[in-house]
C-alpha cells in the first residue's frame, strides 16, 4: 500500500463537483426561506436561537419591555410550519407540539394561536400588540417586521 488516493475519472469528479454545488445551492435557498415576523410595536429586532426557541415552546410570556407575548402559528401539518421548526428554531414539529401539550395539561400556559393560512397569520400578528409568528417571505409593504435569530 503506498498511502496515496486513487485516481477518479472526470466523469466522477464532474458528478462529485456537481452534487456539491447542488447541495451549497439548496442549503443557501432553504436556510433562510422562513421569516419570524412581530408586531412593529415589538421592542427586540434580533432573538437568540435559545430565545427564539422559549417563546415559540411557550416558556417565555413576556418580552424584555413587559409586553405579554402572543404566538401564532399554523397547523402542524402546514409546510411552512414544519420549515420555521426544522430551519429556524432546531427542532422537528412534533417536539414543539410535546412541549405545548405538557404545558397546556399541566395548566402552566396556553396553547399558541392558529391561524389556518399565513396570510391571515400576518394579519392577526399585525393587529396583535406583542405577537409573533412566521411566513415563508415578508414583502416590503407588509406590516409587520422581521425578528432576525442569531
Amino acid at each position: 500500500m503506498t498511502g496515496r488516493l486513487p485516481k477518479l475519472s472526470f466523469g466522477r469528479r464532474l458528478f462529485g463537483g456537481s452534487l456539491l454545488l447542488f447541495a451549497l445551492l439548496l442549503s443557501s435557498v432553504t436556510s433562510d426561506a422562513v421569516d419570524i415576523i412581530a408586531n412593529r410595536g415589538v421592542s427586540p429586532n434580533t432573538l437568540s436561537l435559545a430565545s427564539a426557541r422559549a417563546i415559540f415552546g411557550m416558556r417565555q410570556v413576556k418580552w424584555p419591555d413587559g409586553t405579554a407575548i402572543r404566538v401564532f402559528v399554523l397547523p402542524d401539518d402546514h409546510p411552512t410550519h414544519g420549515a420555521v421548526c426544522k430551519e429556524r428554531l432546531n427542532l422537528f414539529p412534533y417536539q414543539l407540539r410535546q412541549s405545548w401539550d405538557r404545558l397546556v395539561y399541566s395548566g402552566m400556559a396556553q396553547a399558541p394561536s392558529e391561524a389556518s393560512s399565513e396570510e391571515e397569520l400576518m394579519n392577526r400578528v399585525a393587529a396583535t400588540p406583542g405577537a409573533i409568528g412566521y411566513v415563508r417571505k415578508v414583502r416590503a409593504n407588509d406590516p409587520v417586521k422581521i425578528i432576525n435569530i442569531e
